[in-house]
Protein backbone atom coordinates (compact mmCIF):
# COMPACT_ATOMS: atom_id res chain seq x y z
CA UNK A 1 0.00 0.00 0.00
CA UNK A 2 1.22 3.13 -1.04
CA UNK A 3 2.01 6.40 1.75
CA UNK A 4 -1.02 8.06 0.01
CA UNK A 5 -3.29 5.03 0.16
CA UNK A 6 -2.54 4.70 4.00
CA UNK A 7 -3.07 8.57 5.10
CA UNK A 8 -6.35 7.93 2.93
CA UNK A 9 -6.93 5.04 5.24
CA UNK A 10 -6.44 6.86 8.31
CA UNK A 11 -8.49 9.85 7.29
CA UNK A 12 -11.56 7.52 6.63
CA UNK A 13 -11.27 6.13 9.46
CA UNK A 14 -11.12 8.52 11.87
CA UNK A 15 -13.62 10.26 9.69
CA UNK A 16 -16.33 7.20 10.44
CA UNK A 17 -15.45 7.00 13.64
CA UNK A 18 -15.92 10.67 14.62
CA UNK A 19 -19.29 10.62 12.81
CA UNK A 20 -20.47 7.53 14.32
CA UNK A 21 -19.85 8.60 17.82
CA UNK A 22 -21.43 11.80 17.19
CA UNK A 23 -24.15 10.16 15.59
CA UNK A 24 -23.82 12.88 12.59
CA UNK A 25 -23.20 9.97 9.68
CA UNK A 26 -26.10 7.72 9.41
CA UNK A 27 -26.28 4.00 7.93
CA UNK A 28 -22.86 3.63 8.33
CA UNK A 29 -22.55 0.39 11.05
CA UNK A 30 -19.07 -0.60 12.48
CA UNK A 31 -16.52 -2.90 11.29
CA UNK A 32 -17.47 -5.40 13.07
CA UNK A 33 -21.42 -5.71 11.44
CA UNK A 34 -21.04 -4.67 8.33
CA UNK A 35 -20.30 -7.51 5.78
CA UNK A 36 -21.53 -10.22 8.46
CA UNK A 37 -25.30 -8.63 8.76
CA UNK A 38 -28.21 -7.38 6.43
CA UNK A 39 -27.99 -3.84 5.69
CA UNK A 40 -31.18 -2.46 7.11
CA UNK A 41 -32.64 1.09 7.16
CA UNK A 42 -34.55 1.83 10.65
CA UNK A 43 -34.71 5.29 10.29
CA UNK A 44 -35.24 8.06 7.21
CA UNK A 45 -31.53 8.73 6.21
CA UNK A 46 -30.64 12.69 6.12
CA UNK A 47 -30.65 14.21 2.20
CA UNK A 48 -28.40 16.12 0.45
CA UNK A 49 -28.62 20.27 1.13
CA UNK A 50 -29.39 22.16 -1.59
CA UNK A 51 -28.68 21.10 -5.09
CA UNK A 52 -26.57 22.76 -7.67
CA UNK A 53 -27.21 23.54 -11.36
CA UNK A 54 -25.56 23.51 -14.46
CA UNK A 55 -25.95 23.44 -17.98
CA UNK A 56 -23.56 20.60 -19.93
CA UNK A 57 -24.36 19.24 -23.37
CA UNK A 58 -27.90 18.79 -23.83
CA UNK A 59 -28.26 19.45 -20.07
CA UNK A 60 -29.37 21.35 -17.13
CA UNK A 61 -27.51 18.96 -14.91
CA UNK A 62 -28.87 19.05 -10.78
CA UNK A 63 -26.05 17.73 -8.78
CA UNK A 64 -24.88 17.37 -5.14
CA UNK A 65 -21.76 18.31 -3.71
CA UNK A 66 -20.12 17.72 -0.55
CA UNK A 67 -16.22 18.37 0.91
CA UNK A 68 -14.21 20.63 0.00
CA UNK A 69 -13.86 22.85 -3.62
CA UNK A 70 -10.44 22.24 -3.66
CA UNK A 71 -10.57 18.30 -3.14
CA UNK A 72 -9.68 15.95 -5.05
CA UNK A 73 -13.01 15.45 -7.22
CA UNK A 74 -14.89 12.20 -7.01
CA UNK A 75 -17.90 11.92 -9.97
CA UNK A 76 -19.87 9.07 -8.16
CA UNK A 77 -22.78 7.88 -10.57
CA UNK A 78 -26.22 6.23 -10.02
CA UNK A 79 -28.56 3.66 -11.71
CA UNK A 80 -32.01 2.61 -12.06
CA UNK A 81 -34.41 2.78 -10.84
CA UNK A 82 -32.01 4.79 -7.88
CA UNK A 83 -31.45 8.17 -7.43
CA UNK A 84 -28.12 10.18 -6.34
CA UNK A 85 -29.51 8.78 -2.54
CA UNK A 86 -27.71 5.86 -3.72
CA UNK A 87 -24.39 7.93 -1.77
CA UNK A 88 -26.41 9.51 1.27
CA UNK A 89 -24.21 8.08 3.65
CA UNK A 90 -21.05 7.73 1.06
CA UNK A 91 -20.49 10.81 0.67
CA UNK A 92 -19.85 12.60 3.92
CA UNK A 93 -17.21 10.32 4.53
CA UNK A 94 -15.74 11.21 1.49
CA UNK A 95 -16.41 14.84 2.07
CA UNK A 96 -14.58 14.62 5.58
CA UNK A 97 -11.60 12.47 3.88
CA UNK A 98 -10.92 15.75 2.11
CA UNK A 99 -12.76 14.68 -1.66
CA UNK A 100 -15.04 16.81 -3.42
CA UNK A 101 -17.54 14.45 -3.97
CA UNK A 102 -20.00 15.16 -6.85
CA UNK A 103 -23.42 13.06 -7.67
CA UNK A 104 -25.32 14.30 -10.71
CA UNK A 105 -28.99 13.25 -11.73
CA UNK A 106 -28.51 11.29 -14.45
CA UNK A 107 -30.69 12.37 -17.76
CA UNK A 108 -34.52 11.39 -16.80
CA UNK A 109 -33.86 11.45 -13.13
CA UNK A 110 -34.72 14.34 -10.40
CA UNK A 111 -34.77 17.96 -11.07
CA UNK A 112 -32.36 17.32 -14.34
CA UNK A 113 -33.58 18.83 -17.35
CA UNK A 114 -32.96 18.58 -21.23
CA UNK A 115 -32.33 22.01 -22.53
CA UNK A 116 -34.75 22.06 -25.49
CA UNK A 117 -37.69 19.65 -26.32
CA UNK A 118 -36.23 19.04 -29.57
CA UNK A 119 -33.68 16.37 -27.99
CA UNK A 120 -34.07 12.58 -28.57
CA UNK A 121 -35.13 11.42 -24.67
CA UNK A 122 -32.24 8.74 -25.65
CA UNK A 123 -31.08 6.13 -23.01
CA UNK A 124 -28.75 4.69 -24.96
CA UNK A 125 -24.96 3.86 -22.67
CA UNK A 126 -22.95 6.22 -25.26
CA UNK A 127 -25.71 8.78 -24.33
CA UNK A 128 -25.17 9.16 -20.93
CA UNK A 129 -21.27 9.01 -21.14
CA UNK A 130 -21.04 11.83 -23.18
CA UNK A 131 -23.52 13.73 -20.66
CA UNK A 132 -20.67 12.64 -17.62
CA UNK A 133 -18.10 14.20 -20.06
CA UNK A 134 -20.12 17.52 -20.54
CA UNK A 135 -20.94 17.68 -17.05
CA UNK A 136 -17.22 16.89 -15.96
CA UNK A 137 -16.21 19.89 -18.92
CA UNK A 138 -18.81 21.91 -17.67
CA UNK A 139 -17.49 22.12 -14.22
CA UNK A 140 -13.76 22.58 -15.56
CA UNK A 141 -12.63 19.08 -14.16
CA UNK A 142 -9.58 17.51 -16.32
CA UNK A 143 -9.69 14.62 -13.95
CA UNK A 144 -11.18 12.80 -11.57
CA UNK A 145 -11.67 9.30 -9.32
CA UNK A 146 -15.03 7.63 -11.48
CA UNK A 147 -17.13 5.21 -9.28
CA UNK A 148 -21.08 4.03 -9.84
CA UNK A 149 -23.23 0.91 -9.84
CA UNK A 150 -25.83 -0.23 -12.67
CA UNK A 151 -26.26 2.57 -15.45
CA UNK A 152 -23.65 4.43 -13.54
CA UNK A 153 -21.34 1.69 -13.37
CA UNK A 154 -21.76 1.45 -17.49
CA UNK A 155 -21.28 4.62 -17.76
CA UNK A 156 -17.72 4.74 -15.63
CA UNK A 157 -16.51 2.22 -17.26
CA UNK A 158 -17.41 3.93 -20.73
CA UNK A 159 -15.06 7.02 -19.14
CA UNK A 160 -12.56 5.04 -17.70
CA UNK A 161 -12.19 3.32 -21.44
CA UNK A 162 -12.50 5.73 -23.69
CA UNK A 163 -11.70 8.52 -22.03
CA UNK A 164 -8.73 7.40 -19.63
CA UNK A 165 -7.25 10.76 -19.43
CA UNK A 166 -10.24 12.54 -17.38
CA UNK A 167 -9.85 9.23 -14.90
CA UNK A 168 -7.60 8.88 -12.08
CA UNK A 169 -9.18 5.92 -10.59
CA UNK A 170 -12.32 3.08 -11.60
CA UNK A 171 -15.02 1.59 -8.46
CA UNK A 172 -17.27 -0.52 -10.21
CA UNK A 173 -20.41 -2.28 -8.70
CA UNK A 174 -20.82 -5.52 -10.39
CA UNK A 175 -17.41 -5.12 -12.95
CA UNK A 176 -17.22 -4.85 -16.49
CA UNK A 177 -20.10 -3.17 -17.72
CA UNK A 178 -19.53 -2.11 -21.24
CA UNK A 179 -22.07 -3.81 -23.90
CA UNK A 180 -23.57 -3.74 -27.64
CA UNK A 181 -26.74 -4.36 -29.27
CA UNK A 182 -24.77 -7.28 -31.23
CA UNK A 183 -23.80 -8.90 -28.40
CA UNK A 184 -27.51 -8.45 -26.64
CA UNK A 185 -28.32 -9.96 -29.68
CA UNK A 186 -27.76 -13.59 -28.71
CA UNK A 187 -29.64 -15.57 -26.56
CA UNK A 188 -29.07 -16.46 -22.82
CA UNK A 189 -29.97 -19.17 -21.52
CA UNK A 190 -33.84 -19.37 -20.28
CA UNK A 191 -32.56 -19.30 -16.10
CA UNK A 192 -30.70 -15.86 -17.50
CA UNK A 193 -33.39 -14.88 -19.29
CA UNK A 194 -35.94 -15.13 -16.40
CA UNK A 195 -33.91 -12.13 -14.84
CA UNK A 196 -34.26 -9.51 -17.65
CA UNK A 197 -38.30 -9.86 -17.61
CA UNK A 198 -38.91 -6.17 -17.15
CA UNK A 199 -36.13 -5.62 -20.12
CA UNK A 200 -38.48 -7.85 -22.45
CA UNK A 201 -41.61 -6.26 -20.71
CA UNK A 202 -40.51 -2.53 -21.69
CA UNK A 203 -39.79 -3.83 -25.37
CA UNK A 204 -43.76 -3.64 -25.19
CA UNK A 205 -46.16 -0.95 -25.48
CA UNK A 206 -48.15 -2.51 -22.51
CA UNK A 207 -45.19 -2.29 -20.99
CA UNK A 208 -44.51 1.77 -21.20
CA UNK A 209 -47.43 1.99 -19.73
CA UNK A 210 -47.72 -0.15 -17.18
CA UNK A 211 -44.08 1.78 -16.34
CA UNK A 212 -45.63 5.20 -16.53
CA UNK A 213 -48.43 4.04 -14.73
CA UNK A 214 -47.25 2.26 -12.05
CA UNK A 215 -43.61 3.79 -11.99
CA UNK A 216 -42.98 3.74 -7.94
CA UNK A 217 -44.51 0.68 -7.71
CA UNK A 218 -42.19 -1.29 -11.03
CA UNK A 219 -39.13 0.51 -8.97
CA UNK A 220 -40.02 -0.71 -5.51
CA UNK A 221 -40.09 -4.27 -6.44
CA UNK A 222 -36.82 -3.78 -8.69
CA UNK A 223 -35.58 -2.80 -5.24
CA UNK A 224 -37.08 -5.68 -3.60
CA UNK A 225 -35.72 -8.21 -6.00
CA UNK A 226 -32.56 -6.82 -6.82
CA UNK A 227 -31.41 -6.63 -2.82
CA UNK A 228 -33.45 -9.34 -1.48
CA UNK A 229 -32.13 -9.30 2.20
CA UNK A 230 -31.93 -5.03 2.40
CA UNK A 231 -34.53 -3.72 4.73
CA UNK A 232 -35.18 -0.49 3.66
CA UNK A 233 -37.83 1.23 5.05
CA UNK A 234 -40.86 3.27 3.40
CA UNK A 235 -38.96 6.48 3.73
CA UNK A 236 -35.73 5.64 1.77
CA UNK A 237 -37.55 4.40 -1.04
CA UNK A 238 -39.86 7.36 -0.88
CA UNK A 239 -36.97 9.87 -0.99
CA UNK A 240 -35.65 8.14 -3.75
CA UNK A 241 -39.07 8.07 -5.40
CA UNK A 242 -39.77 11.41 -5.81
CA UNK A 243 -36.67 11.28 -8.43
CA UNK A 244 -39.04 9.49 -10.84
CA UNK A 245 -41.63 12.27 -11.35
CA UNK A 246 -39.30 13.92 -13.83
CA UNK A 247 -40.80 14.32 -16.79
CA UNK A 248 -38.44 12.50 -19.54
CA UNK A 249 -37.79 9.36 -16.57
CA UNK A 250 -40.29 6.86 -18.57
CA UNK A 251 -39.27 7.67 -22.12
CA UNK A 252 -35.19 7.95 -21.12
CA UNK A 253 -35.60 4.43 -19.00
CA UNK A 254 -37.81 2.64 -22.12
CA UNK A 255 -35.41 3.63 -24.53
CA UNK A 256 -32.70 2.13 -22.55
CA UNK A 257 -33.82 -1.29 -22.56
CA UNK A 258 -35.37 -1.26 -26.31
CA UNK A 259 -31.80 0.14 -27.53
CA UNK A 260 -30.37 -2.64 -25.78
CA UNK A 261 -32.41 -4.96 -27.96
CA UNK A 262 -32.04 -3.37 -31.27
CA UNK A 263 -35.81 -2.31 -30.87
CA UNK A 264 -35.09 1.41 -31.06
CA UNK A 265 -32.44 3.66 -32.68
CA UNK A 266 -29.59 5.58 -31.05
CA UNK A 267 -28.56 8.78 -32.30
CA UNK A 268 -26.19 9.29 -35.00
CA UNK A 269 -23.47 11.14 -33.82
CA UNK A 270 -23.41 8.50 -30.69
CA UNK A 271 -22.23 6.03 -33.73
CA UNK A 272 -18.46 6.01 -33.22
CA UNK A 273 -18.59 6.00 -29.64
CA UNK A 274 -20.69 3.04 -29.79
CA UNK A 275 -18.56 1.70 -32.45
CA UNK A 276 -16.06 1.51 -29.99
CA UNK A 277 -17.35 0.24 -27.56
CA UNK A 278 -18.34 -2.35 -29.44
CA UNK A 279 -14.98 -3.89 -29.95
CA UNK A 280 -15.38 -3.78 -25.63
CA UNK A 281 -12.20 -2.18 -24.78
CA UNK A 282 -9.75 -2.74 -22.03
CA UNK A 283 -9.90 -0.15 -18.61
CA UNK A 284 -5.78 0.45 -18.02
CA UNK A 285 -6.45 2.78 -15.20
CA UNK A 286 -6.24 1.47 -11.65
CA UNK A 287 -9.67 -0.44 -10.68
CA UNK A 288 -11.41 -2.20 -7.81
CA UNK A 289 -14.56 -3.98 -8.76
CA UNK A 290 -17.16 -4.75 -5.94
CA UNK A 291 -20.00 -7.32 -5.59
CA UNK A 292 -22.36 -8.06 -3.02
CA UNK A 293 -22.85 -11.47 -2.30
CA UNK A 294 -26.38 -11.34 -2.33
CA UNK A 295 -27.18 -9.33 -5.75
CA UNK A 296 -30.39 -10.60 -7.13
CA UNK A 297 -30.25 -8.28 -10.32
CA UNK A 298 -28.58 -10.10 -13.68
CA UNK A 299 -24.74 -9.43 -13.16
CA UNK A 300 -21.38 -11.21 -14.57
CA UNK A 301 -19.41 -13.52 -12.40
CA UNK A 302 -16.29 -11.27 -11.48
CA UNK A 303 -14.12 -14.01 -13.13
CA UNK A 304 -15.67 -13.20 -16.53
CA UNK A 305 -14.49 -9.69 -16.26
CA UNK A 306 -11.07 -9.65 -14.83
CA UNK A 307 -8.94 -9.61 -17.95
CA UNK A 308 -10.49 -6.35 -19.22
CA UNK A 309 -9.01 -4.51 -16.45
CA UNK A 310 -5.45 -4.52 -17.68
CA UNK A 311 -3.59 -1.96 -15.28
CA UNK A 312 -3.65 -2.38 -11.21
CA UNK A 313 -6.50 -4.51 -10.40
CA UNK A 314 -8.64 -5.74 -7.46
CA UNK A 315 -11.82 -7.48 -6.96
CA UNK A 316 -14.00 -7.35 -3.52
CA UNK A 317 -16.99 -9.61 -2.75
CA UNK A 318 -18.82 -7.62 -0.02
CA UNK A 319 -20.45 -10.15 2.02
CA UNK A 320 -23.43 -9.42 4.63
CA UNK A 321 -26.60 -9.56 2.67
CA UNK A 322 -25.50 -6.95 0.25
CA UNK A 323 -27.56 -6.82 -2.99
CA UNK A 324 -27.55 -4.69 -6.17
CA UNK A 325 -28.01 -1.50 -4.46
CA UNK A 326 -23.90 -1.34 -2.77
CA UNK A 327 -23.27 1.99 -2.28
CA UNK A 328 -26.42 2.17 -0.12
CA UNK A 329 -26.15 -1.21 1.54
CA UNK A 330 -22.75 -0.87 2.40
CA UNK A 331 -21.18 2.95 2.25
CA UNK A 332 -18.00 2.51 4.37
CA UNK A 333 -17.06 -0.50 1.96
CA UNK A 334 -17.75 1.63 -1.44
CA UNK A 335 -16.29 4.81 -0.17
CA UNK A 336 -13.27 2.49 1.40
CA UNK A 337 -12.97 1.41 -2.48
CA UNK A 338 -12.59 4.98 -3.72
CA UNK A 339 -10.11 6.29 -1.45
CA UNK A 340 -8.15 2.66 -2.10
CA UNK A 341 -8.02 3.04 -5.67
CA UNK A 342 -6.79 6.65 -5.25
CA UNK A 343 -3.75 5.25 -3.41
CA UNK A 344 -3.01 2.69 -6.25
Amino acid sequence: MSATSELGRRQLLRHIGTALAAGTVTGIVPAAAQGTTPSASPEPRASFGPLKRVRAGDLEVAYAEAGPADGKPVLLLHGWPYDIHSYAEVAPVLAGAGYRVLIPYLRGYGATRFLTDATPRNGQQAALAHDAVAFLDALKIERTLVAGCDWGARTACILAALWPARCKGLVSVSGYLIGSQQANAMPLPPKAELQWWYQFYFATERGREGYARYTRDFARLIWELASPQWRFDDATFARSALAFDNPDHVAVSIHNYRWRLGLAQGEARFDETERKLAAFPTIAIPTITLEGDANGAPHPEPAAYARKFSGRYEHRTITGGIGHNLPQEAPRAFAQAVVDVDGF
